[in-house]
């Protein structure tokens, strides 16, 4: 499982998935998220600029990215 530090309160699910590579850019990011391919805490989430907090875990192909403080 891959962290992400946060360095403000939050961040949001697109720059979460470049961030952590698992996309290319934002536009692969937008795609991936409205195809229902992207679970926030074991949920579909729909949206790209969901904003995700300290211990938010977000699973896409089989990867898991915890977002930590």
């Amino acid at each position: 499982m891959q962290e992400i530090k946060l360095r403000t309160e939050f961040i949001k699910l697109g720059q979460a998935l470049k961030a952590a590579g698992l996309v290319e850019n934002g536009g692969c990011a937008k795609d991936v998220i409205l195809n229902g391919e992207v679970r926030v805490n074991g949920n579909t989430e729909l949206q790209r600029g969901k904003k995700l907090y300290d211990g938010d875990i977000v699973e896409f192909e089989g990867e898991q990215i915890r977002i930590c403080r």
